[in-house]
């Protein structure tokens, strides 16, 4: 694939509705093979940052840079190289796993969706229910199932939203595992998340946000519960 970008860069940005400021002046930089969390109380601007880094939403001011370059400047593009996994999984509950997977396949554009399909089922650890409508599935099942969907074009940038909620204890490991692997691979993530526990195990380093703005930035993720309530507190308090 000839587009990609080893850096994202996030300057300055915010985001108003109206009155209401989702986010104010962030500023952020991600490197190739980076899990970087995005932790806050609801309404920090977890969700709306995560929208405007995959072009769903764009900025009121600020911008992204994809390896120096806009979304404007890239096109279209540049979706090819973006996976996003938010709390709509955005799967065909009428389907089977594997019909999802080749339709989405085919959407993006991928050689031989069939056998990435097949590949994608078995990293989901779903290769003997790739005929089961995902109506019976479980939200684990799910999730991981969604997670694969969201890789099936090989992204560069990953974005996931609260991908641990719901989870049981194997499919939150599985995942931990999976995203191991994409740091390996030279993927850049960013996933917003309430579980600390899971972040200290899975995140190369966090930041916080509170109130639409960035109050801290955690670049060793160790003890990371206790320092995150003290700064959720110090930035109430400011």
């Amino acid at each position: 694939m000839s587009l990609d970008f080893l850096e994202l860069s996030i300057r300055e940005l915010s985001r108003n509705f109206g009155r209401r400021r989702a986010l104010s002046r962030v500023s952020l930089d991600c490197r190739a093979g980076e899990t970087v969390g995005l932790l806050g109380p609801n309404g920090a601007g977890k969700s709306t940052l995560l929208a405007i880094v995959s072009t769903l939403a764009t900025p009121s001011s600020g911008d992204v840079r994809y390896g120096g370059k806009t979304a404007g400047e890239i096109g279209a593009a540049l979706r090819g190289r973006i996976g996003v996994l938010s709390h709509d999984l955005h799967l065909y509950s009428e389907l089977t796993a594997k019909e999802n997977l080749i339709f989405f396949g085919r959407l993006y554009g991928v050689a031989n969706p069939e056998a990435v399909a097949a590949t994608a089922l078995e990293r989901a650890r779903l290769g003997d229910r790739g005929g089961d409508l995902v109506s019976g599935f479980s939200r684990g099942m799910r999730q991981r199932l969604a997670l694969e969907r969201a890789l099936l074009h090989a992204p560069r940038l990953l974005l996931l939203d609260e991908p641990f909620t719901g989870l049981d204890d194997a499919s939150t490991r599985a995942l931990v595992e999976r995203l191991r692997e994409l740091r390996t691979a030279g993927c850049i993530t960013l996933v917003a998340t309430h579980d600390l526990d899971v972040a200290e195990v899975v995140l190369d380093r966090a930041v916080i946000l509170q109130d639409g703005k960035l109050v801290a930035s955690e670049p060793d993720v160790r003890g990371l519960r206790t320092r995150y309530q003290a700064r959720l507190r110090t930035g109430a308090a400011s």
